[in-house]
């Protein structure tokens, strides 16, 4: 039995998640429910991502018409983005996924769950990848196992935006050494981003 649970690895630039405004008020979520319109502001973690999880699996489960996310973090847990990437991917429902402010960290893994095709931000969207981090304590030998628990996520998640993006794995590996920001000129490129858009009918399924 272990005596202590590492605490989860994190993909953002802040030492804690951040208040999530997109809590609201339960009848204003109710209205982005029936547009099949999905929130994911501030940082991610478990409770945001059981919260975007429900509502995705509801409203798959209620018709298969498209679903619209909008992101703006700064990132968070990697494990809950990992949740609500491949929810994204696995449910029926074709999902949209808009970018505004920035989309950073875990965020920008939760954005590349959607198709390039559907994959939208607003004129000033920033980007960031970089490589997840974890708070090392305790045992030496606790600490040499999350080690190498971050050198393998490091590879998974460099394969992950690799995959996505059509960029060299190599190349991906050397770009998250460090902070690696990108304008939406630049997230295009790079095949994070598919298209900038200003207005909400531009987005296309």
């Amino acid at each position: 039995m272990f005596d202590r649970a590492f605490p989860p690895f994190r993909l953002d630039d802040e030492d804690a998640p951040e208040e999530r405004a997109s809590g609201g008020n339960g009848v204003l979520m109710a209205k982005f429910l029936e547009a099949r319109t999905v929130l994911i502001f501030g940082g991610i973690d478990q409770k945001l991502a059981e919260r975007v999880s429900a509502q995705l699996l509801y409203l798959d489960h209620v018709s298969h018409d498209p679903i619209k996310i909008f992101v703006n973090s700064p990132g968070g847990h990697v494990e809950s983005g990992d949740t609500i990437h491949d929810l994204i991917e696995f449910i029926a429902s074709p999902v949209a996924v808009i970018g505004t402010g920035w989309v950073a960290s875990a965020g920008t893994h939760i954005f590349l769950g959607a198709a390039k095709e559907r994959r939208f931000c607003l004129p000033n969207t920033r980007f960031l990848i970089h490589q997840p981090s974890g708070g090392a304590g305790g045992r030496a030998t606790d600490i040499a196992i999350q080690a190498k628990e971050i050198v393998k996520m490091r590879e998974r998640l460099a394969r992950v935006i690799s995959e996505k993006t059509g960029q060299p794995v190599e190349r991906v590996r050397e770009d998250i050494e460090r902070d690696y920001w990108m304008t939406t000129d630049e997230a295009k490129e790079y095949g994070i981003l598919g298209t900038v858009i200003n207005n909400i009918s531009e987005i296309k399924f």
